[in-house]
């Protein structure tokens, strides 16, 4: 059993048949509604992203893309459809299982970096492990693997310094060590490059590139097609719907598009 089912099974979902994808969406909706109007999000999306995967999902504001990624994430939920993570049925997850899940077995990284400014570099980076409710580690430990997943980008000379004394590229290496010191097999990111300058930007995208060799799933949104091309896999959305997935055959509207 692999590490996501584990984990599920030890929260109590219901673990299915084992398939090749480790993250897959079948007929994925997501509709805000309002007393007046309904925007829908995601469109009957399906989706295979095998595990290993470097992909990369591009698109205009407001295309979806972002909610994708929420949804991937276990930060939001579907209105109808099916989200299969390793084969387990992800819908049927409460939010405790959801939030045990992220923790465990998914890395966040966002444009805006979310670090909290009265920390530590070291303290933030060690406090995803901190918030475990299963296998957490002591304090000694935990600061440690934040050590660790610092020297693997770079900043371990700066684990004592405040996120305001960094530079914007070196907040974002320092996200990109709190997203991996847990381990997880799926890293998300979210316009990763949106504020850095193009030589930040450069190295943030040579990190991924170094987690994805290393076999981590990479998932990232961004509007910058130099950005994108990075990736081994680009997927272009418009409307809550995929309409592009280049190098993977599906079915739109008009037909089969390999990009």
């Amino acid at each position: 059993m692999s590490l996501v089912s584990a984990a599920n099974a030890a929260l109590g979902a219901p673990v299915t048949a084992s398939t090749p994808p480790l993250i897959s969406l079948r007929d994925a909706r997501k509709v805000f509604a309002t007393q007046r109007l309904e925007t829908h999000a995601l469109s009957e999306v399906t989706l295979d992203i095998a595990r290993g995967e470097f992909v990369a999902i591009v698109g205009p504001s407001g295309c979806g893309k972002s909610t994708m990624l929420s949804v991937l994430g276990l930060l939001d939920t579907l209105t109808s459809g099916r989200y299969l993570l390793d084969g387990v049925d992800a819908t049927t997850l409460d939010s405790t299982g959801r939030a045990a899940c992220r923790n465990q077995l998914i890395g966040f990284v966002f444009q805006a970096f979310n670090l909290i400014g009265d920390l530590t570099v070291r303290e933030n980076v060690a406090l995803p492990l901190t918030y475990r409710t299963r296998d957490r580690l002591p304090m000694a430990q935990a600061l440690a693997a934040a050590d660790a997943a610092l020297a693997r980008v770079d900043l371990a000379h700066r684990a004592g310094h405040m996120p305001a004394q960094l530079s914007g590229g070196q907040q974002q290496r320092v996200a990109i060590a709190r997203a991996i010191v847990t381990q997880p097999p799926i890293i998300l990111a979210d316009e990763p490059t949106g504020n850095l300058d193009s030589r930040s930007g450069e190295a943030i995208l040579d990190l991924l590139h170094e987690l994805h060799t290393s076999g981590t799933t990479i998932c990232m949104v961004t509007h910058d097609t130099s950005s994108a091309d990075r990736a081994a896999r680009v997927i272009q959305m418009l409307d809550g719907r995929i309409v592009r997935d280049r190098g993977v055959a599906f079915i739109s509207d008009e037909g089969p598009d390999v990009g």
